[in-house]
């Protein structure tokens, strides 16, 4: 059996977001046992699993990010849309657009110290969508 639901996500500030709790806030019921797929429907936004109890982990990935893939990067061509656009759409592609996640016990599986991290790499992205595809 599959579920699916699309959520709008509020507007976040650029960096790295737990949204873990929101993700099972809107799941009504899970399957004793499948796979949750998550997908960020933008090309200018990220998501990844990581350290969910230390913020700085956030932070460090930010800082990292951005000097990986700099703003105002001399040879970036697509500028139109501002100058931590294209940056965005690297980052982006770096990071992913989609996870899928065990479910047991009608719960994510996830790690100890693992939470839903949803990734912002624009200054301001807006509000964004999420599908969430349930597999039991």
């Amino acid at each position: 059996m599959i579920f699916q639901k699309e959520i709008t996500l509020r507007d976040y500030p650029r960096g790295y977001h737990l949204i873990t709790r929101l993700i099972e806030e809107n799941l009504d019921e899970m399957p004793e046992r499948g796979l949750l797929n998550i997908l960020v429907k933008h090309t200018s936004a990220g998501i990844t699993l990581n350290e969910n109890a230390d913020p700085s982990v956030r932070t460090d990935f930010n800082t990292f990010l951005n000097d990986l893939v700099p703003e105002n990067y001399p040879h970036f061509q697509h500028t139109l849309e501002g100058s931590d656009d294209m940056p965005a759409h690297l980052k982006s592609a770096l990071i992913g657009q989609s996870i899928t996640i065990p479910v047991t016990n009608r719960r994510l599986n996830l790690g100890t110290w693992q939470g839903i991290y949803f990734c912002e790499f624009r200054n301001y992205g807006g509000s964004r969508k999420l599908v969430l595809t349930l597999y039991s």
